[in-house]
């Protein structure tokens, strides 16, 4: 299935890995990529040599593209900028802020760079500074979201823009909306290359259709997360009037709780809402084979047009 996006990646399928922060590490993104897709390597908020260290790693698994998500809020932006150039690596998605200031050195060293979206001023605005893509979130999308549906946002922003649009969220329905290519979060977090704590693993395999709540609103930064104690807990504090700062420290390594140490009653266990639809965890190769074959037949099924 070839696309604008699997040309300019030089991937063989349009799958694109999310960059989760405490989740994407070289295992699963040296796996998605090896699958024919382009995995990634989440920077997060970690330091900026352990984002070296793992794109060495992953070096070491596959000799396909992968690249690096940066999280440009994080105080190891600026280093993480440079290493990604030092390290050779050609794909960048980017979130929390815009890469402008990088772009130059970026686009000198042959640099694909990605940012994630969520309103169509945004993506015009990568596009004028020399984004080659965008991806397209919503609402629905585990982590920290908009507030505009995939469903709404992008067609909007494949209007807006010339570059190429990456949907997040299903692969028929996003081609179908006029997207190129998608990331994926959730279903990747149950496959067998991803390094999370079995409880995660379970916990999200249990979820379902209505298992998501999201937290934080009030505060300007929501995120969306399996229901479990600690956002029972957060929603009535914050539906009570609790402070930015009594919040937050219900939510402080939250993440990493969930993730490496497995606690997922206080933890914050971030998931799509299509939690309720992952059954299984497969090996990324079975998992992109399968993805392929369903969206092929899904097209065919649900095409209506008809020649006259």
């Amino acid at each position: 299935m070839k696309t604008r996006v699997t040309e300019l990646l030089g991937i063989e399928y349009p799958i694109i890995q999310g960059g989760m922060a405490w989740v994407a590490d070289h295992h699963i993104a040296a796996a998605v990529s090896e699958a024919g897709g382009l995995g990634l390597i989440a920077a997060a908020n970690a330091p900026a040599e352990w984002v070296r260290e793992q794109i060495r790693e992953a070096k070491k698994l596959t000799d396909k593209p992968f690249g690096v998500n940066i999280m440009l809020m994080s105080p190891s932006a600026d280093e993480v900028a440079k290493i990604v150039v030092e390290e050779g690596i050609k794909v960048v998605t980017t979130g929390a802020g815009s890469p402008e200031k990088y772009m130059e050195e970026w686009k000198a060293a042959g640099v694909k760079v990605i940012p994630v979206v969520a309103s169509v001023a945004l993506a015009r605005r990568m596009e004028r500074c020399g984004a080659d893509a965008v991806v397209a979130e919503g609402t629905e999308s585990g982590g920290h979201i908009g507030e505009t549906t995939t469903m709404a946002l992008v067609p909007q922003v494949v209007d807006a823009v010339k570059i190429p649009v990456i949907a997040a969220g299903g692969i028929a329905a996003a081609f179908m909306l006029g997207a190129e290519a998608v990331q994926m979060g959730t279903r990747f977090v149950a496959t067998e290359e991803c390094n999370v704590h079995e409880n995660y693993k379970q916990f999200l395999l249990k979820a379902r259709d209505i298992d998501t709540r999201v937290t934080g609103r009030t505060t300007g930064h929501p995120v969306r997360t399996l229901r479990n104690p600690m956002t029972k807990e957060y929603l009535e504090k914050e539906a009570a009037g609790a402070s930015f700062e009594e919040l937050e420290m219900l939510t402080l390594g939250g993440l990493r709780k969930a993730v490496v140490d497995g606690d997922v009653k206080t933890g914050s266990v971030m998931s799509g809402q299509i939690a309720g639809m992952v059954k299984d965890v497969p090996a990324c190769k079975d998992l992109m084979a399968r993805l392929m074959a369903e969206t092929k037949e899904a097209v065919k099924k649900n095409s209506f047009l008809v020649e006259e």
